[in-house]
């Protein structure tokens, strides 16, 4: 074991809320190590379809406009079809018209873009690094110590922050006995490419089944990211036939033009898709992105909640590491009020699609009222507070026959 190793923030975990953080951090000049353990980018089971609000928050990170124009492919709209057949078209505000439309994120671009992007702003970022063990402060002050390897042999490393943003099996949530079931039931992801035969921008697509729901969203590449998730009904034919196969026949039944060319990668799985934390902060340690718990909202914005999840970490930890604070429970009190009234609304949009006549009741009044229709895509995209959706006005437009 070598001599151990000093920093002021250790976050472990290179992915878009790691980085984002890491980057935050290091621009303030607080020396920052980023441990990732895998050596280069693999393709994994994430969101890739993102309102406007995604892309706001990556100009914030400092990423340049050339690069968001790589790593983005523009989507006017989502359109939701039911197992019914009633479909609406979700759009972002104007009727659709806006300026600055969804995006497709091509993930393979996107996340080694965030990661030079903290290099470049003085992060230690080392790839190839897995964090074997981590020992949290048991009181204010004292530093989080990590056992790690870099296939060289151990090392320690001290540091007066740790954060966690290694996803739903956060080392740090579990070092904090923090981790939660989510209110939601065990549900399956599975996700991969295949590609797009139809070439410039279009619409998305949400096509909801008994049981779960399928997301076509168009990416960079001249690719389709295809995203299904699906619940315990299931589980007996994920067992017998395997994912893939499932997964296939899915696809053509709801897409039948992007089935015949299959996948152009591996399909990634994740398994249980919703989790929870107790808590997102601690002496000396804070939780981001999924690490910080997840709960999915339908539509996909799991990476602007990552994102703002950065922002305000570094806020938290560079006000304690100045001394201005004295514990990191602000950021805490902070994600409280950022994403409390859209995990509300994410919940009641779930109880809905578990409940196939009740999804079509409202899909049905969301299809033919534009002002209810374009208030529900405003909260989803997090582009308007989620309050305006919980405003019994707008349940009562959204419910009444």
């Amino acid at each position: 074991m070598r001599a151990v190793e000093a920093v002021d923030v250790a976050v472990i975990g290179g992915g878009p809320a790691g980085a984002a953080v890491a980057a935050h951090l290091a621009s303030r000049g607080w020396l920052v190590a980023v441990l990732e353990r895998t050596p280069a980018w693999r393709w994994r089971a994430c969101g890739v379809f993102s309102s406007p609000a995604s892309v706001t928050a990556l100009h914030r990170t400092g990423l340049s406009e050339t690069t968001l124009a790589r790593v983005t492919r523009p989507i006017p709209a989502m359109r939701v079809e039911t197992v019914r057949g009633t479909r609406f078209r979700l759009t972002y505000g104007d009727h659709g018209l806006l300026t600055a439309p969804a995006v497709g994120f091509d993930r393979s671009a996107l996340d080694p873009a965030l990661l030079d992007q903290a290099a470049d702003r003085g992060a230690d970022v080392r790839r190839g690094v897995a964090v074997r063990a981590v020992r949290l402060p048991s009181r204010r002050g004292e530093p989080a110590e990590l056992e790690v390897d870099d296939g060289q042999g151990g090392s320690r490393l001290r540091a007066a922050v740790v954060i966690g943003a290694d996803g739903a099996r956060s080392l740090v949530a579990r070092a904090a006995g923090v981790r939660r079931r989510s209110p939601l039931a065990d549900r399956i992801g599975l996700t991969f490419h295949v590609p797009d035969p139809v070439a410039g921008a279009h619409d998305a697509r949400m096509v909801v089944l008994d049981g779960g729901y399928v997301g076509l969203a168009p990416v960079p590449g001249g690719r389709v990211n295809v995203g299904i998730v699906l619940d315990g009904r299931w589980r007996d034919r994920l067992r017998k036939e395997g994912g893939r196969a499932t997964a296939t026949a899915i696809l053509a039944r709801v897409a039948p033009e992007l089935a015949d060319s299959g996948p152009c990668d591996h399909l990634a799985g994740a398994m249980p898709l919703a989790h929870g934390v107790a808590r997102r902060a601690g002496p000396g340690w804070l939780l981001v992105g999924d690490a910080a718990g997840f709960l999915d909202p339908f539509t996909g914005e799991g990476l602007h909640r990552a994102l703002v999840s950065a922002e305000l970490a570094a806020i938290a930890i560079d006000g304690l590491l100045h001394g201005h604070r004295r514990d990191l429970e602000g950021y805490s009190r902070a994600m409280r009020r950022r994403f409390r009234g859209k995990d509300v609304v994410s919940l009641l949009v779930q109880l809905f699609l578990s409940r196939p006549a009740l999804f079509e009741h409202a899909a049905i009044r969301l299809a033919t009222r534009p002002d209810v229709r374009e208030t529900m895509g405003l909260v989803m995209g997090d582009l308007a507070p989620a309050s305006h959706a919980l405003d019994p006005r707008f349940l009562a437009a959204l419910l009444r026959p």
